[in-house]
């Protein structure tokens, strides 16, 4: 077996808090956990805490959450962080969560829907009829969110269609950042970067967009004001002793997950792209003003007022090894060879074989064909299938840097996430980047950048780079990783087959649903361009 880096575990982690020391707290509220992280303030030490919760799917292709079981794992991970920096005094809370959720509030302030996730996909119809009656064009270039059931204004036109009583009961319409601000400060608000993602806010004029609201039939009246990333409130009374800070502790509202994640990086410079690979991915990269593709797919959501955070998700990411895991080797254990270490030994492009990595398909119905194993021969060995699994994961976050680099230049691509622990995925994602890569790290990045973002917003820091790298000293060097160039050659020409790939499997995806329905199926058909 070959030599891994060990897990990541930066020198910071887990040192007590010496008493006097200041630090400052950055908490992220995920899709599927809360991450607490107090950091000192000369970047010396840290504390992490953690707490789960469920995802719930009580009709297929819902996906909930009950926002009162977020605040309470919220309050606990902060309140376990608290209690273990050991008298040291907090300067200041600072805020980030998953953003595309949506809540109705009744006038009592307690909701009267579950959070409907990013992941949910009831509003598929109605993202799919602005799409074809070519209003998604426009809203996308005023709001910078694509039109896809993640968005908040499709699922507002779900609710108008599906539960129309439920509208009328409902006096505030707000994200998941929005309702946590509520339970720690007792003031309702959103912030820039969360506003932008909703669909319904003008980036441009950095305001709610009354065309829209009109679409979606909501009042401005029924939705937050916006304020600055870097504003402050103070931590009400009840909140303060449920965590064990004083009140009126400052509470920075922050910013979304995914632009806390590119500062959390130290990916905010010009050229400078972060890509960041759990079970699924992102690629963005921070510009001054919102940016708009042409091919409506990528995101542009604000850090602040002159920082934007461009870029798009990949849905099928590190969870495609792991089912590879699960359906291929379930005999192999800790004590065997690993299946990235087999598929390190099978040469690049996995003789012949291709991997469409589509297990998760999009929610909004998109171009995507079913997965498949392209050229599968009987010389193909479990290697071969993981291997062409890394590779096809990594030829889609290709396809979303082509498209972010259409609207501004990447020179430099920093890796995060537990991935890139892994000589394997380190090679090929460089390869299939072909530019200079740098490994950044894992694991912490949203509860770093907004922890850098709150010390910047009380003037504690003079820039927000600058914020990082006092909180953490270590995080703007990263390691590089060299492009191999004979690696690079291969997998440009793997990419420049790829849409055939795609268009051909698509309608061979076409044809098995025709099967499956009992329809006759025209097989002499002549394939698409």
């Amino acid at each position: 077996m070959r030599n891994r880096l060990p897990a990541h575990r930066t020198p910071l982690d887990h040192v007590r808090m010496r008493p006097g020391r200041r630090v400052i707290l950055g908490v992220d509220v995920g899709a599927s956990a809360v991450r607490a992280a107090a950091f000192a303030l000369d970047g010396t030490a840290r504390h992490v805490a953690r707490r789960e919760y469920p995802l719930l799917q009580p009709v297929p292709g819902w996906q909930v959450q009950d926002p009162d079981v977020l605040v309470a794992a919220t309050l606990e991970a902060t309140s376990a962080c608290v209690a273990d920096t050991a008298g040291a005094e907090v300067v200041a809370l600072a805020m980030s969560s998953a953003m595309y959720g949506l809540i109705g509030l009744g006038a009592a302030m307690t909701p009267v829907t579950p959070l409907l996730t990013r992941a949910d996909s009831r509003s598929s119809e109605a993202a799919c009829d602005l799409r074809i009656s070519g209003q998604g064009r426009e809203l996308h270039r005023l709001t910078g969110t694509p039109v896809h059931p993640m968005s908040p204004l499709c699922k507002l036109m779900w609710f108008a269609r599906h539960e129309p009583y439920l509208c009328t009961a409902t006096r505030w319409w707000i994200g998941l950042k929005d309702y946590l601000l509520y339970r720690l400060t007792g003031k309702l608000v959103t912030e820039l970067s969360s506003a932008s993602g909703t669909g319904m806010f003008d980036v441009h004029r950095r305001a709610w967009s009354r065309p829209v609201l009109d679409l979606v039939g909501v009042s401005e009246s029924q939705l937050p004001p916006v304020l600055p990333t870097t504003a402050s409130l103070r931590l009400s009374a009840t909140a303060g002793r449920a965590v064990g800070l004083p009140s009126g502790t400052p509470v920075v509202v922050g910013a979304g997950d995914g632009p806390s994640r590119n500062l959390g990086a130290a990916a905010i410079d010009s050229n400078v792209g972060n890509l960041s690979l759990g079970a699924t991915g992102a690629l963005r990269t921070v510009v001054a003003a919102p940016l708009v593709d042409a091919t409506e797919t990528l995101v542009c959501d604000a850090l602040t007022e002159d920082a934007w955070v461009v870029g798009g998700a990949v849905r099928n990411g590190g969870n495609v090894v792991r089912w590879a895991g699960r359906a291929l080797a379930p005999d192999l254990d800790h004590a065997a060879p690993t299946l990235l270490d087999l598929a390190e030994r099978i040469p690049p492009g996995s003789d012949g074989l291709v991997m469409l990595p589509y297990l998760l398909a999009d929610p909004a119905g998109g171009s995507e064909p079913p997965g498949a194993y392209l050229g599968l021969r009987s010389e193909h060995s479990r290697g071969h299938l993981v291997r062409a699994a890394v590779e096809g994961v990594c030829l889609q976050f290709g396809v979303v840097l082509d498209r972010v680099a259409e609207l501004t230049p990447i020179s430099t691509v920093r890796l995060t996430g537990d991935a890139f622990r892994s000589p394997l995925w380190r090679a090929v994602m460089a390869a299939v980047l072909d530019r200079p890569v740098q490994v950044a790290g894992a694991g912490d990045d949203a509860t770093l950048g907004a922890a850098a973002l709150g010390l910047f917003a009380i003037g504690l820091a003079p820039d927000l780079k600058g914020a990082v790298t006092q909180l953490d000293p270590g995080r703007a060097r990263a390691e590089p990783i060299a492009v191999d160039p004979a690696l690079a050659a291969a997998y440009r020409g793997l990419r420049a087959k790829l849409p055939a790939l795609v268009s051909a499997a698509g309608r061979v995806g076409e044809i098995l649903d025709e099967v499956m329905a009992g329809r006759p199926v025209g097989l002499n058909a002549p394939a698409p361009p």
